[in-house]
């Protein structure tokens, strides 16, 4: 914690104390009321000032005061780099494929002397931490089902002879409470195919949830909703059967499928 700054009556006192007197940190602290880490401060502030006592009669309290603290805010050996603009960095953030490696990249291009990666990456940080914070969501065991389709398609090599190779579409099934994850590589996003990815994801946990959360795909979602969305109605049918319901996530809210998002970026790294 900084010294206290001292009333410049009270630094003066200190002054003749330490020079007239010949008094010790503690002896003087004691008579102007103050910590002896601040009257060792404030002497050695003089001293860095060059100030010597008796003061002279040109010294008012504003010239004293700037003499000792004047380098008062700064950090020795701080370097002073440009900062970024946080608030668009944070924008860019949420774009496809965007991540802090490549907006460090572009910033660092334009300052050379800027700050160095992991300073950025401290430093967005710490002003995310000052953003709004959203709620945790809870999941009970058995209770819901996040699906979707990773945005990217996957290269999948259908001839190793020939070296043909086609894109295939990932279908993802997380459970909300335990995070298990099923996942799919499919030719298309037909509602067929929806549908039996369904049916082969259930198979593999072993029972169905007591709701499913999709994402607002046209494959599934009709008319995306806030308040009344309409569903696919051979997918409620399929719901119904093993006795789940839909519900889908709210439109512009990626929060609500976050479990899909996770497992779709682990599936990624893990191929990768």
């Amino acid at each position: 914690m900084p010294a206290e700054r001292l009333e410049m009556r009270r630094v003066r006192e200190i002054l003749r104390y330490r020079f007239e007197q010949g008094l010790g940190h503690k002896s003087i602290a004691v008579r102007v009321g103050a910590a002896p880490s601040t009257v060792r401060e404030t002497l050695r502030r003089a001293a860095i000032a060059e100030l010597s006592w008796p003061l002279s009669d040109g010294v008012s309290d504003a010239v004293l005061e700037a003499a000792l603290y004047k380098a008062a805010g700064t950090k020795t050996g701080h370097r002073r780099s440009p900062e970024p603009d946080w608030a668009h960095v944070h924008r860019e953030l949420k774009r496809k494929h965007m991540t802090l490696q490549i907006l460090w990249d572009e910033y660092i291009s334009r300052y050379p002397d800027g700050y160095r990666y992991s300073r950025y990456c401290d430093l967005y940080r710490g002003w995310a931490m000052k953003l709004p914070v959203t709620m945790r969501q809870d999941h009970a065991a058995g209770d819901k089902l996040f699906v979707d389709y990773a945005g990217d398609t996957v290269t999948v090599v259908v001839d190793r002879r020939s070296g043909k190779t086609r894109q295939a579409h990932l279908f993802v099934a997380v459970l909300g409470a335990s995070s298990l994850s099923y996942a799919q590589a499919r030719w298309s996003e037909t509602l067929p195919d929806w549908i039996e990815c369904h049916i082969l994801a259930l198979e593999f946990f072993g029972g169905a949830p007591a709701l499913l959360v999709p994402d607002n795909a046209k494959v599934a979602i009709i008319k995306a909703c806030h308040f009344d969305p309409q569903v696919n109605r051979t997918y409620c049918g399929m719901a119904a059967h093993y006795g789940s319901a839909v519900l889908p996530t709210r439109p512009r809210r990626p929060r609500d499928k976050e479990r899909t998002s996770r497992c779709t970026l682990l599936e990624w790294l893990s191929d990768n």
